[in-house]
């Protein structure tokens, strides 16, 4: 049992903070709350870390970092470009071999909320 192995996906749900986005004019002046969801593949890994130390895995205070900081770089317009830059972002660490995330508007409508949905790499 000691090389028992399975698929590891990290998941951030419900992370909300309010960014920069969108073309209409009050959404230009101040930001406005979103909310992201985010999967990371990370493969086929022992079902048990070869030891108990955070450097060993990823490190999921990063992963929320890194959402948030991309999030908030600079102001963008289309949900479309933000959620690939951070969906590019996430590929890239170390390890992950496929990222879903879904950004959400929180307060475009009042009967809705509106998000998009990227998946890219290996599920």
């Amino acid at each position: 049992m000691h090389n028992a192995a399975g698929t590891q996906i990290l998941t951030l749900t419900g992370l909300r903070f309010d960014a920069n986005l969108g073309i209409l004019a009050h959404e230009k002046t101040a930001p406005q709350p979103i909310q992201v969801d985010a999967e990371l593949n990370l493969g086929t890994q022992p079902l048990r870390p070869r030891d108990d130390d955070i450097l060993h895995v990823l490190d999921y205070r990063k992963v929320r970092q890194i959402i948030i900081d991309e999030c908030r770089a600079d102001h963008v317009n289309l949900l479309e470009s933000l959620i690939g830059k951070v969906a590019q972002r996430l590929m890239q660490l170390p390890g992950v071999v496929g990222v879903r995330v879904k950004i959400a508007k929180l307060e475009i409508f009042d009967d809705c909320e509106v998000a998009i949905r990227v998946e890219t790499g290996q599920w």
